[in-house]
């Protein structure tokens, strides 16, 4: 087994020299951010991500995720291409290297959580769901298209 740490990217405040200073640290799981849904992501990105995460003496290990669109899960629109560059992402992670690639196929809202950064007594954020905030939300009002 390898320990790997969450990494949200060159913006992630967790930077990975710190990641790389956990005991045991091997590689980070993590993703291509600017690239829209449905989108072939850009080899030389893939790699400079690459390139970037080793040079901090870690691997990348795990890509998630590659995202599912709406168009796929509804088999609507553009799905037979989306499928294609799906499949052409999982070829070009796998010339870099990736072991493991995840992907959420939940409709609309991918994942669920009210707080993304929900403040603990000793001042660090965690992940949080309120159930009355989420009950709240009508997903018919805010994706008409579906």
């Amino acid at each position: 087994m390898k320990m790997t740490f969450r990494w949200y990217g060159v913006d992630d405040k967790n930077k990975l020299e710190y990641i790389r200073q956990i005991p045991g640290m091997t590689g980070v799981v993590t993703a291509l951010y600017s690239v829209p849904v449905g989108e072939v992501w850009p080899e030389e990105e893939v790699k400079s991500l690459k390139e970037l995460i080793n040079k901090n003496g870690l691997e990348m290990e795990v890509i998630e995720s590659v995202p599912v669109s709406e168009d796929v899960k509804l088999r609507r629109g553009d799905y037979l291409r989306h499928i294609e560059n799906f499949k052409e992402n999982i070829r070009i992670l796998g010339r870099h290297g990736v072991k493991v690639i995840c992907y959420n196929f939940m409709p609309v809202f991918d994942w669920t959580r009210s707080e993304l950064a929900r403040v603990r007594e000793d001042g660090s954020t965690v992940l949080a769901y309120n159930s009355t905030a989420v009950d709240s939300i009508k997903p018919e009002e805010m994706f008409n298209s579906i």
